[in-house]
């Protein structure tokens, strides 16, 4: 029996298609954005965080991890993820709540199970379920199995993808997608590798081929100041999709709402230093897009 790990499913979302959504967060992705707000998202296997906050010290953990991959001080809790098996010893014996599991395995059914609790709002606006991450296609034998499960029973399905996966991987779930949700950074390659640890030859490769294919596409560009809200990475993209028939194009300005989960995994955060576009900004990036003549709006 196929299983996928994990690593959250949010209710009633807005942001991620049309209509109300429930939003599937696989864990594992090959990219490593820098200003990612899903840190927790990228490891391919289960994590145990920590809230520092609700941490007493008292040395339960310690105590309970058969593996001895805790140490405890006065002020400071030291998780050695090399002997770590993710067994949530720890968990459970936490009384302050102070730690957690990020990765939970499912099965197709099970997943189903909880899709279909919020089929009236699928039905009333138009609604669906969402495969994100992490990055869904490096899941790809589940999710397709996921999928077309959920458009047998009527359900529509959008994939939400950094597109960097072999196309095969696209062709395996192509028919059972009613839209992806496709996220561009930059055109240039050297820029990609270097912010996101990998360059972007297949993301751009796999997006054409989509678009050749007839996909329906929402286009997804995060947008940093100083990295890539710059006129001629937004007018190289332009030019890139330009004979692309794309449902939309949403632009998506930087947040910090991921900053405090690198703490919980005691990470630092590279993203200090990066700030969204201005409004004014973001204004005339939306008016390049329009006067190309494509669907545009500001946010998700």
């Amino acid at each position: 029996m196929k299983t996928a790990l994990i690593f959250n499913i949010q209710k009633f979302c807005v942001h991620d298609g049309p209509g109300i959504r429930t939003t599937v967060f696989f864990k594992g992705c090959p990219l490593k954005c820098q200003w990612c707000h899903n840190p927790e998202s990228q490891n391919f296997s289960k994590q145990v965080l920590w809230t520092r906050e609700r941490c007493t010290f008292c040395q339960r953990c310690e105590q309970a991890c058969p593996q001895g991959a805790i140490s405890v001080t006065q002020s400071s809790v030291l998780h050695h993820a090399s002997r770590c098996l993710a067994c949530e010893q720890c968990i459970d014996d936490c009384v302050n709540n102070a730690r957690e599991i990020a990765g939970v395995e499912y099965t197709v059914s099970q997943l189903l199970s909880e899709i279909e609790k919020d089929r009236p709002f699928y039905d009333q606006s138009q609604g669906g379920v969402t495969l994100s991450g992490g990055e869904v296609m490096s899941q790809i034998e589940f999710a397709a199995e996921l999928a077309q499960a959920c458009k047998n029973r009527g359900i529509t399905v959008a994939i939400d993808t950094c597109g960097y996966a072999p196309f095969s991987s696209f062709e395996k779930i192509m028919d059972s997608v009613d839209l992806f949700l496709y996220d561009i950074k930059l055109i240039d390659s050297s820029l990609h590798q270097r912010y996101t640890g990998a360059d972007n030859k297949l993301i751009l490769g796999n997006l054409k081929k989509l678009a050749q294919h007839k996909a329906r596409i929402n286009l997804r560009l995060p947008l940093i100041e100083g990295f890539n809200a710059d006129d001629r990475n937004i007018r190289d993209i332009i030019d890139f999709v330009q004979d692309f028939q794309l449902v939309a194009v949403n632009l998506l300005p930087y947040h910090e709402f991921g900053k405090t989960k690198y703490n919980k995994m005691d990470e630092n955060y590279q993203g200090e230093k990066l700030f969204p576009p201005s409004e004014t900004r973001l204004n005339e990036i939306k008016t390049m897009f329009e006067q190309a003549e494509f669907n545009v709006r500001i946010g998700g």
